[in-house]
């Protein structure tokens, strides 16, 4: 009995082992729109009851795919066509009531939810934020946008500081709130992180700077739009799309592998081509074309990308633009 007990408990760990080391499947969901005007003028109290309305009409379309993650847009919980003033008059009504709903449907169904807000500090100033839910709907972390636009700060928003890895039960993520897309100092701190994703909860798109962040980061990047007229998209760490919204429906879900590596072709092509013919269907080699470096995904339930990186001793991007710096340095070789 001790040695069946034994063997059971062996079995466990090795399941552990495996699930860190294989495929890592992840579901997203994003949701690329905000409550509207309700039109006729309305009491704070109702305005509030009327977003956790909508938002509880929008997060059933995506809810019966079971995501891992619902990504929404930047200032989703507060509806449209309201002055300054009034915002705010509507801020101190709604309090916490939509973040307590959002922290229920977190609970309730088992997901990570990350949303953007404007929420009031204790010393009384505000911020344009991205609050994160865990799959209990408990508050993992808040990311402060950086950099508000110069109407946001004169309109007593205040600018975050920090930019951290934020650590959610698959993986790693970070975030950037609209305006922050034009700021190379952030991608750049972000590309130091190496983060799994990037959230990017926005009202406008960015356009090609979405691509660089997702590339130069090695990271997916989900964005949600706060307007149906924009795409809200999910982006490999190639920059490359490969789920979006569309004219007809403004959400889309689709599952990412975070078990990825990014390699150079240089000295690759023969390691390369070795380890697709031993791994076959369990490892994807994807080629963007254009950039001379290919994005290696591991299907396998046993062995991780970077095990088969490194048993056929392939030259990661990362690396290899490290080498090409440091031979540039050599005596003799620049001028």
């Amino acid at each position: 009995m001790k040695k069946f007990i034994s063997f059971l408990i062996i079995l466990v760990f090795a399941s552990i082992i495996l699930h860190v080391t294989a495929r890592n499947n992840v579901k997203i969901a994003t949701i690329g729109i905000s409550p509207p005007n309700f039109g006729i003028k309305q009491e704070p109290q109702e305005l509030v009851e009327q977003v956790i309305s909508f938002w509880s009409r929008e997060l059933e379309q995506v809810l019966p795919d079971k995501p891992d993650l619902i990504l929404l847009p930047e200032a989703c919980d507060r509806p449209g066509g309201l002055s300054t003033e009034e915002q705010f008059r509507y801020f101190k009504v709604r309090k916490n009531q939509v973040l307590d709903y959002f922290q229920k449907v977190a609970k309730e169904n088992s997901c990570n939810i990350a949303f953007g807000m404007k929420h009031q500090m204790g010393d009384g100033s505000w911020r344009n934020s991205c609050i994160i839910l865990d799959r209990e709907g408990e508050i993992v972390d808040i990311y402060n946008k950086n950099f508000p636009t110069i109407g946001e700060m004169k309109a007593g928003i205040k600018a975050g500081a920090k930019a951290q890895l934020i650590h959610l039960d698959f993986g790693t993520v970070v975030c950037a709130i609209c305006f922050d897309l034009n700021f190379d100092e952030l991608r750049q701190r972000y590309a130091e992180q190496k983060p799994d994703i990037i959230l990017f909860p926005s009202m406008y798109h960015g356009g090609l700077v979405q691509a660089n962040w997702a590339y130069s980061c090695r990271a997916y990047f989900v964005g949600s739009m706060g307007s149906d007229k924009l795409l809200s998209e999910i982006r490999n760490p190639m920059g490359k799309v490969m789920a979006t919204s569309t004219n007809y429906f403004h959400f889309v879900v689709s599952t990412i592998n975070l078990d990825y590596c990014l390699a150079h072709l240089d000295n690759n092509w023969a390691k390369l081509e070795a380890m697709k013919k031993k791994y076959g269907e369990n490892v994807i080699i994807y080629d963007p074309g254009e950039i001379g470096a290919v994005l290696i995904t591991s299907e396998s339930e046993k062995v991780s990308a970077s095990e088969m990186v490194k048993e056929f001793k392939i030259t990661l991007l990362d690396e290899y633009l490290n080498n090409s710096r440091e031979y540039r340095h050599k005596p003799g070789v620049m001028e």
